[in-house]
């Protein structure tokens, strides 16, 4: 199968606390010659002050000072790589349970989750909860990655009854593709290079993996959405009457003279021509920031969608919502909040909640509305005007918003449209 080099993966790391996240980051930095020499020199310098042969690798990642003090890591971390077959963004997020939102944060963008599992200690609570939101979220790569086998002898037999152990309760969840891997983030087994130690494992190493698992239908082709954000009128010589709806493509396909409706004025037209910067380009699809401009003078303003007439999205003031609680203070059902959802801003209110997850047991307790961070929850939402909406597991940014609280201007949830 060929890769396309300028292919963009984006995955995120989850596990429990001191099970190798950022060792295994810094790993795959180093061993893939990701590293600046002056990054090089500064990381090999702390490594030196802080007593450690080598290098330290998770200092790669670590970049606030409390995480290196403390060996953890607190907020999300991004890094960049690219090698000769794709590009890479890593969200390494923390695996403490207080930082469930930051997990899902990093995790809302990502193609593949990479979930470690200390090959000690196997299954745990927080593994179960990583997977539950790596479900929730519908990434849909999932790589186990049975870190630390140097430490069980490089055990064929520990790494198959982990195995067992994550299948025993995955087939609960919504994942739709899971590998296992068995590695050393700390020795460099499996990760970059084949391991010598685990003759036994006939798969590929980590990176051969990451470069060429197939992402590119991960993003839905069928459902032609475009959420207009701003509209393009220059006045200048040349481009008088020039009028382009500038947006992002959040799903399908739009070429030059496709019939499209205008949401929510219902309006039709045609494309008449698509710009990418200043080129002119005959189609666009997912994930493509560009200007259209139609056949007909629509009344088009930000956070109108122009879709294809015969799939559309729904138009709802009230729906069932999936949300993690990202804030300190507690949710008010019957408060206000602003509603983003893609180009659209509107005032809602959280009309009932439904239940509260267990994310321990992945049991729903019914009739708990004391919601407090990093909770996940299913509540109905009541906007103040139409959305276009779609379900969260057929579109992942047309299906998905956040609320902001009125008075701090904070972030106060990410919600899964269901």
């Amino acid at each position: 199968m060929e890769i396309n080099k300028n292919q963009l993966l984006r995955f995120t790391t989850a596990g429990s606390v001191d099970d190798g996240k950022s060792t295994l980051i810094g790993r795959l930095l180093y061993d893939s010659k990701s590293i600046f020499e002056d990054q090089l020199a500064s990381v090999e310098k702390t490594s030196h002050q802080k007593g450690i042969e080598g290098v330290d690798l998770a200092l790669f990642t670590d970049g606030q000072k409390d995480e290196r003090e403390q060996g953890i890591t607190i907020d999300v971390a991004y890094r960049y790589f690219t090698t000769p077959k794709r590009k890479f963004i890593i969200a390494d997020t923390p695996g403490h349970i207080q930082y469930t939102r930051n997990m899902v944060t990093g995790a809302s963008t990502a193609n593949a989750a990479l979930i470690l599992i200390d090959a000690r200690n196997g299954v745990i609570e927080q593994t179960k909860r990583h997977a539950f939101i790596a479900s929730l979220l519908q990434i849909p790569h999932v790589i186990v990655c049975v870190n630390k086998m140097d430490l069980v002898d490089y055990s064929e037999d520990r790494y198959h009854e982990i195995v067992d152990q994550f299948e025993g309760f995955s087939a609960k969840l919504s994942i739709n593709d899971i590998r296992y891997i068995p590695i050393s983030a700390l020795n460099g087994d499996n990760v970059v290079n084949k391991s010598e130690n685990m003759n036994w494992f006939a798969g590929a190493p980590l990176l051969d993996l990451l470069e060429t698992i197939h992402i590119g239908s991960d993003t839905n082709k069928i459902d032609a959405r475009f959420p207009v954000q701003t509209v393009i009128r220059p006045q200048r010589d040349g481009f008088i009457d020039f009028r382009g709806y500038a947006g992002r493509v959040s799903s399908g396909i739009f070429r030059v003279g496709d019939e499209v409706t205008v949401l929510p004025s219902g309006f039709n037209s045609k494309i008449t021509s698509i710009y990418l910067g200043e080129e002119s380009i005959e189609e666009t699809f997912a994930n493509m920031s560009v200007v259209m401009t139609l056949e007909d003078d629509i009344d088009i303003s930000r956070g109108n969608m122009i879709v294809k007439p015969n799939n559309q999205p729904e138009q709802l003031q009230e729906f069932d919502v999936m949300m993690c609680w990202l804030n300190n203070r507690p949710a008010q059902p019957r408060t206000k909040y602003s509603l983003m959802h893609t180009s659209n801003e509107t005032k809602t209110i959280i009309k009932d909640i439904v239940y509260k997850m267990d994310i321990h047991t992945y049991i729903r307790i019914e009739g708990d509305s004391n919601i407090q961070m990093n909770d996940i929850f299913r509540a109905t939402l009541k906007s103040a005007k139409p959305l276009f909406v779609d379900n969260y597991r057929n579109n992942r940014i047309t299906g998905s918003l956040i609320l902001v609280d009125d008075a701090t201007k904070e972030t106060v949830a990410a919600g899964m449209i269901v």
